[in-house]
């Protein structure tokens, strides 16, 4: 299949590749179709919309830069997208690059779930304090790193995506 994306141009991708978020974005409601692209500059994702080439989102995997992560989904949300254990759940958060001297920051609060099986998806919205919709990368991932990525345990559980370099 050939479509026409925002910063590679035009390539073919395997149709089995397309990724259906029923619902939408938030604020990209028309949009339901996607295709998960390695950037230019890993570990970064194009999430391409399918219906409209000049929207794309950067993606990237959270427990990259927030080892401590946690994305409490109700069943009712997982059951949506077909998920029924958390190996079957990819986690990516948009990332927002300012033009400026602004960091670059990623949304914990919105995340994008999705069924790596059913290739079907959703955004969620946490209600967990501790997440925002501007988290500093940067800062965040030196002070992982400071700290050496350690988690608190709080006998929640949560899904994870896998750390992977292969388009999903």
């Amino acid at each position: 299949m050939r479509i026409d994306t925002k910063f590679l141009g035009e390539i073919d991708i395997d149709e089995q590749r397309k990724v259906c978020f029923p619902k939408g974005l938030f604020g990209f409601e028309n949009c339901t179709e996607f295709v998960i692209l390695n950037a230019e500059q890993p570990p970064f994702y194009y999430f391409q919309s399918l219906e409209n080439k000049d929207i794309c989102f950067i993606l990237l995997d959270p427990f990259l830069f927030r080892p401590d992560y946690e994305a409490d989904i109700a069943q009712e949300e997982m059951n949506v997208i077909g998920i029924q254990k958390p190996e079957q759940a990819a986690i990516f958060v948009i990332v927002t690059i300012p033009n400026n001297d602004a960091p670059m920051t990623a949304n914990l609060q919105g995340p994008l779930v999705i069924n790596e099986e059913t290739k079907r998806g959703c955004q969620i919205v946490l209600t967990d304090p501790r997440w925002k919709t501007k988290h500093d990368i940067l800062a965040e991932r030196a002070e992982s790193r400071k700290t050496g990525g350690q988690r608190p345990s709080d006998g929640r559980s949560e899904l994870r995506s896998q750390p992977q370099r292969k388009e999903p």
